[in-house]
């Protein structure tokens, strides 16, 4: 798995062949073919959820003491979160297949009739880092749209890694399918990653699953077209007709649920109508388990806030901290949030359904909540059984990128025989 004596340019010229092949093996697999190979590949995970997971303490064992625990959090492996995998890839068997889709009919007046059809993008290339989780989300959502995968997953998570990629190539063979319509980078070489931005013959779409850095990097190296993903700075707002119960325990559960997700709330963003009853009660529910770090206001309110920086504005912590900012008003607090988010999910908490509305319409991110946590952007909680990333961008797919959003489509004609005069 940690082969440097492979070459980079050679060894991804060799999985991107093999990609593409297996990606013509999967455009005529039967919806009950793909369907079948997740459900084994389900089974081979459970199967082998023991040596998955001394595989996953190898790669834990790597990193500790090294890694902050938000890092070791999402690398960590239990029975749970093997359960959970292998429960998403059943799931995303029950899915409608997306290939084959008829998304528009049409019947020109020379008696064309021309639709347009849902087909697989090709060969993905998904660039990931330590959540090892990801490599079987990926590979699932992939192999259900019908199209090959070539995962190159963090160093950090390279023993649990092969283990699940071996799962999902058990699940394809024993359902007739290609086996190499899942593969993964076999060596830790940096340059291993800009081979595979630049393999533009055999990849037809890199999407990458990181850090900010990590995801600039794919952006700047990158000739094969990128499906991005940018960090994760997100807003929850306390309207001043908010139920301030209500949003305490929800902001909870959008800060600490889990502090290492994208969809982790940052930043708390309170009007100032309601300020001197919300920062207090927001500070006690919080307790010990987050340090948040205000404007003067926010501290002169509450001194279980420390000051903030201008840093704290735009800072993805990934950590149990939040910053909190006090502002006069609904226009104030959509100019606010619009200029420090990360345009992935922002929410607003509120009771007045026209405050709501306003707020949802002018914040111009992926996702916008009205009284929830912003721990619910995620595919599978948006009933796309699973998700390969949260897109940031506004071409192509925005959101949540499951099933749907892993095909492009093509024209199909069909004539009686006319002519183009």
């Amino acid at each position: 798995m940690n082969d440097q004596t492979l070459d980079p340019q050679i060894h991804i010229h060799e999985l991107g062949s093999r990609a593409k092949q297996a990606a013509r093996g999967l455009v005529t697999a039967t919806t009950d073919q793909k369907n079948n190979a997740l459900r084994k590949a389900a089974g081979a995970l459970r199967n082998r959820s023991g040596e998955l997971l001394e595989a996953n303490a190898q790669d834990v064992a790597s990193v500790e003491g090294k890694k902050p625990e938000s890092f070791i959090d999402r690398l960590r492996l239990t029975e749970d979160r093997i359960e959970a995998m292998a429960s998403a890839l059943e799931e995303i068997a029950e899915l409608p297949d997306p290939v084959g889709r008829r998304l528009a009919t049409f019947e020109r007046p020379n008696g064309l009739n021309i639709e347009r059809v849902a087909v697989p993008i090709g060969v993905i290339g998904m660039i990931y880092e330590s959540r090892p989780n990801v490599g079987a989300d990926a590979s699932a959502l992939c192999l259900k749209s019908g199209n090959a995968v070539i995962l190159r997953g963090g160093s950090e998570s390279r023993h649990s890694t092969r283990v699940i990629v071996e799962c999902m190539q058990t699940g394809l063979a024993e359902a007739g399918l290609p086996a190499d319509a899942v593969q993964t980078v076999q060596t830790t070489d940096r340059e291993a990653v800009a081979a595979l931005l630049k393999a533009d013959q055999f990849v037809d779409l890199v999407i990458p699953r990181g850090g900010r850095g990590l995801v600039e990097l794919v952006r700047d190296q990158a000739s094969v077209p990128t499906l991005l993903h940018l960090d994760g700075n997100c807003h929850s707002y306390v309207h001043a007709s908010a139920d301030l119960d209500k949003a305490a325990k929800v902001i909870r559960n959008a800060k600490l649920r889990r502090t290492g997700v994208c969809g982790a709330t940052e930043s708390i963003v309170i009007d100032r109508a309601v300020a001197q009853q919300a920062v207090p009660k927001i500070a006690e529910i919080m307790g010990k388990d987050c340090e948040l770090r205000g404007d003067a206001e926010a501290v002169a309110i509450d001194d279980r806030i420390k000051p903030a920086s201008e840093e704290d504005w735009d800072t993805e912590y990934l950590d149990p901290i939040a910053s909190v900012k006090i502002v006069d008003g609904l226009d104030e607090a959509i100019a606010w949030v619009d200029t420090h988010s990360s345009h992935h999910t922002d929410a607003i908490m509120a009771e007045d359904a026209e405050a709501a509305r306003m707020f949802m319409t002018a914040i111009d991110s992926a996702i916008v909540m009205h009284n929830a946590s912003t721990q619910f952007a995620d595919g599978g909680e948006f009933g796309m059984g699973a998700e390969i990333g949260i897109a940031t961008g506004k071409m192509h797919a925005r959101g949540p990128v499951g099933l749907e959003q892993l095909t492009s489509f093509k024209y199909l004609v069909h004539g009686s025989g006319q002519t183009r005069p």
